[in-house]
């Protein structure tokens, strides 16, 4: 295995972090509240980053995934280009391809996803003529979205028009996700993929958002450095004190834990190699270490970080959030051990 980004991977992630830097700044971020940096999307999808994930496949984006994770920018990039891009790529007929595609390559378009955290019976279900009806108590980014890509209780996927679904409800998230509650009442959509292509959608899920936990988390550290670094107890700098450096040391381990196996499980998904007990692994890390590391990253802040207005609860906050998105670690572990015990492809 050889995680070393391509030409094409590099560029498009210096393209990504200069865009997420000068834009994503903390005093945008706080006008934004729980809504999307319009701007922001619009100078990413004139980039053509969105597109460049269609080159650079699901590696690509996690590294993306990452400069985004690093500032925690407003925009529903990740969820996107996994849920709407990537998969109506992979599992999508030639007409939905050619209908769609465009629009998610300039962000016209943007594809969210109801998934759950781990998989079991939905509460969507299927009605004759392919019309679904059931509750999604929320769904991250469906304010922004044009469509949701939900599955049912049979593991199908379906492509809704969210301008088909009843009226979203907002909804309140530990993160501002600009998230939303999903009401289907015989609602239209339309059949994407086969028998599996609901495992292969989750398991790119998994490992796109736990490269955007490795930003999160990258971000959260590099503010705990800088300002311990400068900070002075009894005219030392805290950095100098060893508690403080075995913590930060703790959180660049756990940090890098989550980067690369989101990069291993990532490579093996782009080489159509089995990638499910990858994912999940990735998926471990980026919810357990995760929520280590932005606890660590407030921590070290001491009585700044209990700052609601500091960047760093920001950061926090995100973690959190990806936590309870991806599943707790226990329940990531069941699965994964139902996997491994079943003899099912890793």
């Amino acid at each position: 295995m050889d995680f070393t980004p391509t030409e094409e991977q590099q560029a498009a992630r210096e393209l990504a972090a200069r865009i997420f830097g000068d834009l994503a700044t903390h005093e945008r971020l706080a006008a934004a509240g729980t809504g999307t940096d319009a701007e922001l999307w619009k100078a990413l999808c004139a980039a053509g980053l969105p597109g460049a994930v269609e080159e650079t496949g699901l590696l690509g984006l996690v590294l993306l995934a990452e400069e985004q994770g690093r500032t925690t920018a407003q925009v529903p990039f990740t969820a996107s280009c996994v849920y709407g891009l990537l998969a109506v790529a992979r599992h999508g007929t030639e007409e939905l391809r050619a209908r769609l595609l465009p629009g998610l390559r300039d962000g016209s378009a943007v594809v969210t996803g109801a998934f759950p955290a781990v998989p079991g019976a939905g509460a969507v279900r299927e009605e004759a003529g392919g019309r679904l009806t059931g509750t999604v108590a929320w769904v991250p980014w469906l304010r922004d979205a044009t469509h949701v890509l939900v599955p049912d209780g049979q593991r199908a996927l379906w492509l809704v028009r969210t301008e088909d679904a009843g009226p979203v409800a907002d909804v309140e998230l530990t993160a501002p996700w600009s998230a939303g509650q999903l009401v289907l009442e015989r609602t239209p959509g339309e059949a994407v993929g086969g028998p599996g292509a609901y495992e292969d959608v989750l398991a790119a899920a998994r490992i796109a958002f736990a490269g955007l936990q490795a930003g999160v988390c990258a971000g959260s550290l590099a503010r705990a450095v800088a300002y311990t670094s400068v900070r002075e107890q009894f005219g030392r700098p805290l950095s100098s004190n060893q508690a403080v450096q075995l913590r930060a040391a703790d959180a660049h381990m756990d940090t890098e834990s989550i980067r690369v196996t989101a990069y291993e499980a990532a490579w093996r998904y782009d080489q159509d190699l089995p990638a499910a007990e990858h994912a999940l692994t990735a998926a471990w890390w980026a919810s357990e270490a995760g929520k280590r590391v932005v606890h660590a990253g407030q921590h070290l802040h001491g009585g700044m970080g209990a700052d609601l207005d500091h960047p760093v609860h920001r950061h926090f906050l995100w973690g959190r959030q990806l936590d309870a998105y991806l599943g707790c670690g226990t329940e990531l572990l069941a699965e994964l051990g139902d996997l491994l015990a079943n003899g099912e492809p890793a």
